[in-house]
């Protein structure tokens, strides 16, 4: 299928490696020019050169997306993006009780006020040009929240709700909100809870990692690809009638009629 979206410009966050890298990778494949920005200038810049071999145009920006200083940095490169992915890291698991105000605060900043920063910075210039995808990567737990990731339940769960709304008003002016709820995939952020879920049962990560594969209804981890592919999707022509969903990718863990 033609996406439709070839020599757009996209701005795509986290993007060195995992779920962020496949969304860039899809978009590559479209034809679309990239802005990629990640912490690490190593790992960016060895994804910058893969996607270049795509055939598109590649601007690599390491910085830290999460701060005032990170997001100028970007932003300035960026200049008028018809595209954005936004994503971040997420907070790290712990328990409800051991949680200061400070690590909510942290939490907030980085899976909720950061995206609505860059979407505060780049709808306007979208909704000028009448044409404008946005794709923000939060977590399936903002419909089934994971009990050790209160944090992220609480900030990702706060960036749904802004998208709702906002959502809303842009779209009269083409430009389309949505959201992507990723499950488990084969990412380093899966390793790393994995790797904490093993040592609070003092058992080996890959016991922990199969058991959970085996609990999802297609029986494995999701793929960068997978997810990439409908990232992509959504931020095609033929997504302009989607607005404001929250779309599940989880091979079919979240057991809900809705």
């Amino acid at each position: 299928m033609d996406l439709g979206i070839k020599g757009r410009r996209a701005l795509v966050c986290a993007a060195s490696k995992g779920l962020g890298y496949g969304c860039a990778e899809a978009l590559a494949e479209a034809g679309v020019d990239l802005v990629i920005n990640a912490r690490g200038e190593a790992a960016l810049e060895s994804a910058a050169e893969r996607l270049r071999a795509k055939g598109v145009r590649v601007t690599a920006v390491a910085a830290d997306i999460t701060t005032a200083e990170g997001q100028a940095r970007v932003l300035a490169a960026a200049g008028d993006v018809d595209i954005l992915v936004t994503n971040a890291g997420g907070p790290p698991p712990g328990i409800w009780s051991n949680w200061s105000r400070a690590d909510f605060i942290d939490a907030l900043d980085k899976s909720m006020l950061t995206p609505i920063a860059l979407m505060q910075a780049c709808l306007p210039g979208m909704m000028t040009r009448g044409w404008g995808r946005v794709v923000n990567i939060t977590s399936r737990s903002v419909k089934a929240p994971i009990p050790q990731l209160g944090l992220s339940n609480t900030a990702r769960t706060g960036l749904t709700g802004f998208v709702a709304g906002t959502s809303r008003q842009v779209a009269p002016s083409g430009v389309t909100i949505n959201n992507l709820l990723p499950g488990a995939h084969a990412t380093d952020r899966t390793l790393e809870l994995d790797g904490a879920a093993a040592e609070a049962r003092g058992v080996p990560r890959e016991e922990v990692a199969a058991a959970n594969a085996a609990a999802i209804p297609v029986g494995r981890y999701g793929t960068p690809q997978e997810f990439g592919a409908m990232c992509a999707f959504l931020c095609s022509v033929h997504a302009g009638f989607i607005v404001g969903q929250n779309i599940l990718l989880d091979g079919g863990a979240v057991n809900a009629t809705i």
